[in-house]
């Protein structure tokens, strides 16, 4: 799919999905023949993380980072564990556990936010 279908697929903008390509988070599968980025499913959903990654604060490093892990993981043998396979794991773990910290960051700042507009309410009642 060319990147249209795929900003509207993400809900990212051209301009950010060509800063992720330029950045490395994200390569075209391919090209066409007039030099249109083309993109697969694998693609769309590389752009997923990033997407779901960058309201957690999650640095382009991060990013890279966990992707690296989680390319690796996939394209390692299941069954063999001497590849470094638990250091992957290990990886994608410490990811998994700073985004549910970051996501009860986000909602004690959603809760006082949440507070601060009943106060407001509550101003313009009086």
């Amino acid at each position: 799919m060319q990147i249209g279908e795929v900003a509207s697929r993400t809900e990212l903008s051209l301009r950010t999905i060509r800063h992720y390509e330029e950045t490395g988070l994200v390569i075209p599968s391919a090209r066409s023949q007039g030099g249109f980025r083309l993109y697969t499913e694998a693609d769309v959903a590389r752009l997923m993380v990033i997407r779901r990654m960058k309201p957690l604060g999650f640095t382009l490093d991060e990013m890279r980072d966990l992707l690296d892990a989680t390319d690796r993981l996939d394209a390692a043998d299941p069954a063999a564990e001497g590849d470094g396979r638990a250091e992957l794991l290990r990886r994608v773990r410490e990811y998994e556990q700073a985004a549910v910290e970051k996501i009860e960051e986000l909602r004690v700042q959603l809760a006082r936010a949440e507070d601060f507009a009943a106060t407001l309410r509550n101003r313009l009642q009086r």
